[in-house]
């Protein structure tokens, strides 16, 4: 299994390329272009028209003109460290050139008195006169072949030039292969798009503003072949999970039936239909790769619990893996009174459990006498062996990359793996994180969840806040009061926590606020949450170690303060932490004034609704998809051509055509399954090709 020798050219050394050294290749690798092939996909963002026009009279100034001209006199400059002057006359009319700290000798040797050259560059109005600094061309007439009608204009970082990117680029055209193509045909004649090597060509030559957009034919089918290339690698992953054997987890019903009778509420229509879903799958001899979608408050739980049962009425053990400590202890919290209900072991293993007590635990674990174990990764350590263990579900999936899914996978049981995320997630990017999974999405609100008040107040306002706070506390009820991220540097954000805490604490009383930061000890953090919990503190001040599956019922305000430098999607989770209980809740996002454009926005669409999906689709309008998911830890791959925001139509058709070539042609060995394999090679998806060859 190697890569394929007419791709070679294309993986070989950056220097191999014209005008490329050691030194400039340095500066290209700051643009992630570290070979031949890196540099097709870096392409174009405008386009320069430098097409020759007979003169500059009519140009609507400032704009960049490409015009013959004659060469006048040159004017030196008048004082150390001016400008020297060129007058030059095109067909109709004189304007001057204008260089600054250029040598003499050099512009006479460029600009000889008398002869004619061809110029091209930005021309503007100085003092009522057309004058044209530093031209980007200046080529004599026999030599306007060389300049392109239209010149592509490239992402530049420090030491590289629009010149050498050009050069370079025309070098690594120079060595395009033409490949077969792995398109389906029909998809290809219906979007009538071009070959690959047409199109890698004839995006780096854009001949209008509209070539160097999404939609143009050449970028949407290289944006494509990115996009297909991912989807197969997650189809590939979905197989080989898939194909580790799985085992037909068929529940009785009973714990189930028990658990539902003892709810003071029915299910929703999607925790029903979620269930359904997830039953199928584990009663199937597949094995089980699903994604649980659900918005805030959505009953994520309830459902996760119930898979849980059915593997337990299978005969076998459940585990449910949460990122944090503080997230593990709340499952248990939320699971144990349904536990009691069915009549379930439920016990839960962290780091902390040490000596004869985690022991006891295991060899509980192995004999099977713990039905149902909740913990942190901990339970995936060499020493914790279960019974017989049938499903593992994993919490806040977003922590969790596609490899880690894979490892996960191939821990050798044969349990079915659910995996939960609180986030909502848009369409594009759910299907690019998470193509290799089925999805089920809960999108309805429990009955009885009551809507949280939010409003905008502005930092001026201060003192009411404290004075409302004052009175919710008196009334018996409890308080979120988050601080912002400040900076980086966990220290500064650490000292606006501490200054709020002390300044709340001044204002409240002591023992009535608490403080929880990312850089405290476990232990005291622990402790902290335990007090909040308990009522025994009743104002929370904390930074955003609580965003995720915090659950306290009595805490009905939540205060954001810097709200406008939060991203909208941590906004909506935030929020999430209120409105669990039987009171009124209010979330107030205190901002500073003036609000720019981004932030005003994003405030607004929080004032305006609650729904997790349409706040994430905003989100993803905003910000852009690296950012949505913090791409250092999302598995998000980077593309280079594709844009998620703007093409999430081709990725839902890349997923589509990547499953079904792989049913058709599961060892990807016909002609387009061997294109396809090029194609994997091409975009470095190399464990992808692992996973054909294992198969």
């Amino acid at each position: 299994m190697s890569r394929p020798a007419v791709l070679f050219p294309l993986f070989a050394e950056l220097e191999t390329l014209d005008g490329v050294g050691p030194k400039t290749a340095k500066h290209f690798a700051q643009l992630g272009v570290e070979r031949p092939r890196d540099l097709l996909f870096t392409l174009p963002y405008a386009v320069i028209d430098r097409r020759p026009r007979k003169t500059i009279k009519g140009a609507a100034l400032p704009s960049t003109v490409t015009v013959e001209v004659e060469v006048g006199a040159h004017v030196p400059p008048r004082r150390k460290g001016g400008p020297a002057r060129v007058f030059v006359r095109d067909a109709e009319t004189e304007f001057q050139l204008v260089f600054f700290h250029a040598k003499g000798d050099w512009l006479q040797k460029q600009l000889p008195t008398g002869q004619r050259r061809l110029i091209s560059g930005k021309i503007e109005l100085f003092d009522g006169l057309a004058q044209m600094p530093h031209p980007d061309h200046i080529l004599r007439p026999e030599e306007a072949g060389d300049l392109p009608a239209y010149e592509p204009v490239y992402p530049l970082t420090a030491g590289v030039t629009q010149r050498a990117i050009q050069k370079a680029a025309l070098s690594a055209l120079a060595r395009l292969p033409e490949l077969e193509d792995w398109i389906d045909p029909g998809l290809k004649a219906r979007e009538k798009w071009p070959d690959w090597a047409h199109a890698v060509r004839a995006a780096h030559a854009p001949e209008h503003l509209g070539d160097v957009t999404a939609e143009a034919p050449a970028r949407q089918r290289l944006a494509y072949d990115e996009l297909f290339a991912h989807q197969l690698t997650l189809a590939l992953a979905r197989i080989s999970m898939r194909r580790g054997k799985g085992r037909a987890s068929i529940g009785t019903g009973t714990l189930q039936r028990k658990v539902l009778a003892a709810l003071p509420y029915a299910p929703t229509g999607a925790q029903t239909r979620a269930i359904a879903e997830i039953a199928a799958d584990m009663g199937s001899d597949k094995r089980m790769s699903r994604l649980l979608q659900g918005d805030v408050g959505a009953g994520k739980t309830l459902v996760a619990f119930m898979a849980l049962l059915i593997a337990v009425e299978a005969g076998g053990q459940g585990v449910m893996m949460a990122p944090t400590e503080i997230l593990a202890r709340q499952h248990l919290e939320g699971l144990r009174p349904l536990a009691e209900d069915a009549g379930v072991v439920l016990e839960i293993l962290t780091g902390r459990d040490k000596g004869a007590e985690r022991a006891a635990k295991l060899k509980a674990l192995a004999e099977g006498n713990i039905h149902i174990l909740v913990g942190t990764h901990a339970v995936f350590q060499k020493d914790v062996e279960f019974h017989d263990l049938r499903l593992a579900i994993v919490d806040e999936q977003h922590r969790f990359g596609v490899a880690q899914r894979m490892e996960l996978g191939s821990k050798g049981t044969t349990a079915d793996v659910l995996v939960m995320t609180a986030t909502p997630i848009p369409r594009s990017l759910s299907l690019a994180q998470y193509g290799d999974m089925d999805v089920s999405v809960l999108d309805e609100k429990p009955a009885g969840r009551k809507p949280v008040k939010t409003a905008l107040i502005s930092a001026g306002r201060y003192d009411e806040v404290v004075g409302h706070l004052r009175q919710a506390v008196a009334e018996g009820r409890q308080a979120y009061w988050v601080c912002p991220l400040v900076d980086e540097s966990e220290l500064v954000d650490l000292t606006a926590a501490e200054e709020r805490f002390k300044a709340l604490r001044a204002s409240l009383g002591e023992g009535v606020v608490g403080l929880v930061h990312g850089q405290m000890p476990p232990v005291d953090k622990d402790a902290a949450m335990a007090d909040f919990v308990a009522g025994r503190t009743k104002v929370l001040v904390a930074t955003t170690v609580i965003e995720v599956g915090v659950n306290v019922p009595n805490a009905s305000i939540m205060v954001i303060e810097r709200a406008e430098i939060f991203g909208l999607a941590q906004l909506h989770q935030l929020r999430g932490r209120v409105g669990r209980g039987a009171a009124e809740s209010t979330c107030l996002l205190m901002y500073q004034p003036p609000l720019n454009e981004g932030a005003e926005r994003r405030l607004s669409i929080l004032r305006e609704t609650e729904d997790g999906f349409r706040i994430a689709e905003e989100d993803l309008a905003m910000r852009g998809a690296g950012d949505l998911i913090g791409t250092a830890q999302s598995g998000l791959p980077k593309f280079r051509v594709a844009d998620l925001e703007r093409q999430s139509a081709l990725m839902a058709v890349a997923q589509t055509d990547a499953r079904k070539l792989l049913s058709d042609d599961p060892k990807l060995q016909g002609p387009r399954g061997q294109a396809a394999r090029v194609l994997l090679w091409l975009m470095e998806q190399d464990r992808a090709i692992r996973l054909i060859s294992v198969g």
